[in-house]
């Protein structure tokens, strides 16, 4: 049996502790280092050759006055642009290095020569060769804001391509806008009308020395279903039973590649998405208007397969177009689930692998 007397548990008292303190001074300054470390490497501080580490005093203000010359710029770090020993892991190229999501307001022109100032999220990347460390990723914002003031086109967008692969010594570059661009729509059968916002994306893609330009239109329409339709009006006629159809909100994302020295209007590819599939959602709503787009619902009943046969039947004929690519998105009321279809034209999105989470991006929040 254990029997503790009160004097282990006693605290020592500051005198005691200062001699103890002498002590493991005295016996650190005469044994070898290896006997220090197998007690308590922490004793190596107590010897009487141990380095001092006295951390510096800093100042905790903000130094309002401080201004940096070029000198003192010299003697910054710059991990990015340092040798190849650097990298970590494998030492390879990138496709796209870059900055997401910066935003400022730009100008676009409409196609009857107005201009609408819109705030705009911008990605821009470049490649990035294997022995390269890294980019000065502020030099594509940089780059960019010089052509700010600038009313914006394709032309321009190239020309802020150009300066931010020429700051950061690139060969392939990328640059993506997206907006959301107001058009004016009038309701069905009241007279009123009120502003639809389309979500739409600019894109240069630069690869090898090839240029394309890239236009992308989300589109948000009705659809009913036209099986259900069917069965709604068989179980009227058979058995007097009122039934309703189902339909649900629908998301097309059209992606179209605009030709070489070609000027396709934001106006021009709504149009193509209206003429075909003209349920689009409505903006201002009275009752005529409500009866109406009931009306118009029954008169196109649309499958999401003819809804992307439909969107691409209009977009093949424009001679401004080349590759392009339809998602469709049927969000069913009736299903716990989603109805969805893919129809591509050309090399640039005929893609084999699709994003796991492409179709969850076709959601629209009113």
């Amino acid at each position: 049996m254990n029997i503790h007397t009160p004097e282990i548990d006693r605290v020592p008292s500051r005198e005691e502790a200062a001699k103890a303190l002498a002590l493991l001074r005295l016996w650190a300054g005469k044994v070898p280092d290896s006997e220090i470390e197998a007690l308590d490497p922490v004793l190596a501080r107590l010897a009487p050759d141990a380095p001092a580490d006295e951390y510096p005093v800093l100042s905790r203000d903000y130094p309002q006055s401080f201004a940096v010359t070029g000198a003192y710029k010299a003697t910054l770090p710059d991990l990015q642009n340092g040798s190849a020993t650097l990298i970590r892991g494998a030492d390879r190229a990138i496709q796209h290095v870059g900055i997401s999501n910066f935003r400022l307001p730009l100008q676009y022109r409409t196609r009857d020569s107005g201009a609408l100032t819109l705030e705009t999220s911008v990605t821009g990347t470049v490649s990035l060769d294997a022995g390269k460390k890294g980019i000065n990723m502020s030099r594509i914002m940089r780059s960019f804001y010089k052509h700010a003031e600038k009313t914006f086109s394709f032309g321009v967008i190239e020309a802020a391509l150009d300066d931010y692969k020429k700051d950061l010594e690139s060969f392939d570059a990328r640059i993506n806008m997206r907006l959301s661009f107001p058009v004016r729509v009038e309701s069905l059968r009241s007279g009123l009308s009120g502003y639809q916002y389309y979500d739409i994306a600019l894109e240069l893609v630069e690869t090898a020395g090839v240029r394309r330009e890239i236009m992308h239109l989300d589109y948000v329409y009705s659809s009913t279903c036209p099986c259900s339709l069917e069965l709604a009006e068989h179980a009227r006629r058979t058995r007097g039973q009122l039934a309703t159809p189902h339909s649900q909100r629908s998301v097309a994302r059209i992606s179209v590649e605009v030709l070489d020295g070609k000027c396709l209007w934001f106006e021009d590819l709504i149009e193509m998405c209206r003429n075909a599939v003209p349920t689009e959602t409505q903006v201002m709503v009275k009752r005529e208007d409500e009866q109406a787009f009931a009306e118009l619902n029954a008169a196109n009943p649309i499958f999401v397969e003819d809804a992307a046969r439909l969107f691409a039947e209009q977009v093949q004929k424009d001679r401004r177009i080349g590759d392009f690519r339809v998602l469709a998105s049927h969000q069913e009321s009736l299903h716990s689930h989603d109805a969805v279809s893919v129809l591509t034209e050309g090399a640039l999105f005929a893609d084999e692998s699709l994003d796991p989470k492409l179709f969850s991006t076709l959601f629209h929040v009113g």
